[in-house]
């Protein structure tokens, strides 16, 4: 095995089912429909497509899928050469109050559900990780948010950078999965898409094959 040009990157994308007050999620139509999207139109050169995955919309009772989901990345990883490859995860969240995509800056270590999780889990002012400290502790990406957010909007998204990922679920999901990505060596991502009523499906399909090609540019 020869190691011509940059290595690839593998990205794993997850989105979430309904929840309250969102019985139709738009993230779980991306998600589902990635693959064959991006087989009709082509991946971008030095992109692999990973697991597409639409998580429960739900927070500690829900960790064992998300872990499993996590880990089964890793898979294959150590058996190769270190630098076969990079994985980043992309996880995609909607806010239903937005007008434009939002690219995650960070996490926070705090769960205070606004309603309860589709299980039912409602907690206040609770940290996500304990052992990580108090409510306040914060966790970024290593990605370059700035340089992802330009390049979408070079190419036409209504897009913005965001440092509050709120306190739901998505902020629960995301902050567990900078953990998982800084103990593992892989990055992570989460980008919030507004409602199809807003943005229309076309547009945030092309919109997340548009997030693969910035991804393929950035590791180049």
């Amino acid at each position: 095995m020869g190691s011509e040009g940059p290595a690839a990157v593998t990205i794993h994308v997850t989105g979430f089912k309904k929840f309250h007050g969102v019985s139709e999620n738009p993230t779980e139509t991306i998600v589902s429909n990635l693959q064959e999207y991006t087989k009709k139109k082509g991946l971008p050169k030095g992109v692999i497509l990973g697991s597409c995955t639409v998580l429960e919309t739900a927070g500690q009772g829900a960790l064992t899928p998300l872990y499993e989901t996590l880990q089964s990345a890793l898979t294959g990883k150590d058996s190769e050469s270190p630098s076969s490859g990079k994985i980043i995860w992309l996880h995609f969240g909607v806010n239903s109050g937005a007008s434009r995509f939002a690219v995650e800056h960070q996490a926070v270590n705090e769960a205070t559900f606004r309603c309860p999780d589709e299980i039912g889990w409602k907690p206040q002012k609770v940290p996500i990780i304990p052992a990580d400290g108090g409510i306040s502790r914060v966790r970024k990406t290593s990605l370059p948010v700035e340089e992802i957010t330009k390049a979408l909007a070079k190419k036409g998204y209504e897009v913005m950078t965001s440092d509050d990922a709120g306190r739901f679920v998505c902020n629960y999901v995301y902050y567990h999965s900078l953990r998982f990505a800084e103990q593992n060596g892989t990055k992570s991502l989460f980008v919030h898409v507004p409602l199809f009523l807003t943005i229309d499906e076309e547009t945030q399909m092309k919109f997340a094959a548009s997030l693969l090609e910035v991804f393929a540019s950035l590791c180049q």
